[in-house]
């Protein structure tokens, strides 16, 4: 049965669907990749970069949540400044700043200089991922629009997997200053590409400010921003004391925690791939079922946690069903946005992160009133379950 989203997606010529798109999604994902690179490598350089830089740990901390905070509620602006320029040269103008933010990290004189720098690459950040999830669906054959934007998402997954501990080696070697010169060498090689292989004759502008924000009248669209704010709360609620959980409950050291992380971002690129091929054939079921399969791979690995090297199941299990989600939820904004989707999708990611900081939060609320550890997944579940309820509620839309 066809789906009513996919007549919305935005589709080529023929001239530019041909191998050059294929090379355009590589580029994408390329991007992706430095991007996730740059926005999760400052993790491990933190500690290094405190003392080099004569702030405290935890003021240096700050430069995680400031990034996130900046993508959540800064890029929605710099999409909507964006909304009158073509989409191939915007992505090209955000990549620029993107390379000259982490160029400028990489030579920063002082701590005020370096957050400030984060804070471009971050405004950099999201609206890229807004206006090239739209661009993934262009450039796709048809039928396939949601499996590129999940080819352009994979490379956010891999970061996790291989870019970011390269990228944490490379700090503890030679220093944070060359993590940031490696991070800005990737996305150049990116911007390289874009500029040679990326089609000219993209979806142009969508009519400036006033067309963009007159798509966010409908309420389908909030109905997905908000499934995709608590799917990320729910993932972020354990993950982000997935290492201690391991620890004390499934009685992992330190480096079978580390092992356990790289299964779950293992998890994350697998999962990604699939709710691709998922959304592609029905975009609503999809987000339906894998909300349902997200909350029993929780509370599998409630149960499971404390069996051991059977835990590392639970914890893949459980990140391919995470990740699978999001190319249905950004699939589903592009596609009931229709013919005005950057700005729509530049607030799923801010919804994504603001998820992600409520996660955290919540996180740490159960554990300062006393829940343990063992009862994140639990409370990740009911996130999930509450997820239905907006899930539930949105409707096929027509053209």
């Amino acid at each position: 049965m066809p789906r009513p989203e996919a007549a919305h997606a935005p589709s080529l010529t023929q001239k530019s669907a041909g191998a050059g798109s294929g090379l355009a999604l590589f580029v994408l994902m390329l991007a992706s990749f430095s991007i996730g690179t740059g926005e999760f490598v400052i993790v491990g350089l933190v500690p290094g970069l405190a003392s080099n830089l004569h702030v405290s740990v935890p003021t240096a901390g700050l430069l995680i949540s400031v990034y996130a905070l900046s993508v959540a509620f800064g890029s929605p602006f710099v999409a909507a400044l964006l909304s009158s320029a073509s989409r191939r040269w915007a992505l090209v103008a955000l990549m620029l700043v993107f390379v000259a933010g982490d160029i400028a990290c990489a030579l920063a004189p002082d701590f005020r200089f370096l957050m400030a720098a984060r804070v471009a690459t971050a405004l950099a950040h999201g609206a890229f991922f807004g206006i090239a999830s739209t661009v993934a669906a262009e450039l796709a054959p048809p039928g396939k629009s949601a499996r590129a934007v999940a080819l352009l998402f994979t490379g956010m997954t891999v970061a996790n997997v291989v870019g970011v501990p390269l990228g944490t080696w490379i700090g503890q070697a030679a220093g944070w200053r060359a993590t940031f010169g490696f991070v800005a060498m990737l996305a150049a090689l990116s911007l390289a590409g874009m500029m040679t292989w990326m089609p000219r004759r993209l979806g142009q502008a969508s009519g400036g400010v006033r067309h963009e924000l007159a798509a966010l009248r409908q309420p389908q669209i909030w109905l997905a921003m908000l499934v995709s704010m608590l799917t990320s709360a729910a993932l972020f609620t354990v993950l982000t004391f997935l290492t201690p959980l391991l620890e004390t409950q499934a009685g992992l050291t330190p480096h079978g925690a580390a092992l356990a992380l790289f299964v779950f971002g293992s998890g994350l690129t697998v999962g990604g791939l699939l709710g691709g091929r998922f959304a592609d054939r029905n975009t609503l079921l999809a987000m339906r079922a894998l909300l349902v399969v997200d909350a029993v791979a929780l509370v599998a690995l409630s149960l499971l946690v404390r069996s051991g090297p059977v835990a590392l199941v639970a914890v893949f299990a459980w990140g391919v069903a995470a990740f699978a989600l999001v190319p249905p939820l950004q699939h589903r904004v592009v596609a009931v946005a229709k013919r005005s989707p950057g700005l729509a999708s530049t607030l799923n990611q801010s919804a994504f992160n603001l998820g992600d900081a409520l996660g955290a939060a919540l996180a740490a609320g159960v554990l300062a009133n006393g829940l343990g550890y063992v009862s994140l997944p639990w409370i990740g579940a009911a996130v999930v379950c509450l997820a239905l309820v907006p899930a539930l509620l949105s409707r096929e839309t027509a053209e």
